[in-house]
């Protein structure tokens, strides 16, 4: 198993219960969605899976990575498995798309510059947009930075990767396009973790779902599984 959460809770630095009694596990090349309203717990539940909020009780294991006894000194390590996708993009606005991609490549490890420039090339082809390396994040629209965060995400070709709402700034067609590229590197092996409200998707790409509610998670595959059936 490549993720485990048993009897998980976590609170924020103000005292206040953001996960409770959270029981969640991925295997190798699985998808998974995790649904809910706005204030559920979804953004917490993915900040404990990359490191930026420990869990105070019960279990929580990540790869070979205890998260509940995680250094922060070692969460740069663990992100180097982990693609993660975030709502908000996350581009460094000073420097190019590719400059962008660049510096992930060398933070973790991409010592041949010509490698590099080639990974670059291979993950902007992957997303349709090779014409972008030299634009600057304001250039490019929400839905063209939203494809470059996927791209990055895809760099390195990690074992996880964590998508919030990767859609959501998205055209229908390039929205299927995105969520089709996914699902053929879970068929490759790599685990991919969904963040979403867009139910259509768990049609037409079924996975695992679980629903989270007010801190709570539930496994809720049957219901939707007996919804693509019908």
């Amino acid at each position: 198993m490549i993720i485990e959460l048993k009897n998980m809770h976590a609170t924020s630095p103000d005292g206040r219960e953001l996960l409770n009694d959270i029981n969640f596990c991925a295997n190798e090349g699985e998808l998974l969605y995790v649904i809910g309203r706005v204030g559920a717990g979804k953004s917490s539940l993915l900040k404990v899976l990359y490191g930026e909020l420990k869990p105070d009780a019960g279990e929580a294991r990540l790869l070979d990575y205890d998260l509940c006894k995680l250094k922060r000194k070692y969460i740069p390590m663990l992100r180097r498995h982990i693609g993660i996708v975030f709502q908000d993009f996350r581009l460094l606005r000073d420097r190019t798309v590719g400059a962008n991609l660049d510096f992930l490549l060398r933070a973790t490890g991409w010592k041949k510059k010509k490698e590099r420039s080639a990974r670059i090339d291979e993950v902007l082809q992957l997303v349709e947009l090779p014409e972008v390396r030299d634009k600057f994040p304001h250039q490019l629209s929400g839905g063209e930075q939203q494809r470059v965060a996927i791209a990055r995400a895809l760099l390195n070709k990690p074992e996880i990767i964590i998508a919030d709402e990767p859609t959501g700034n998205l055209d229908r067609e390039t929205g299927n396009k995105i969520v089709g590229l996914l699902n053929e590197r879970c068929k490759q092996g790599t685990t991919i973790i969904i963040v979403t409200h867009n139910l259509d998707m768990l049609q037409s790409y079924p996975g695992t779902v679980y629903r989270m509610n007010e801190g709570g998670i539930e496994n809720v595959t049957e219901e939707y599984n007996a919804a693509v059936e019908i």
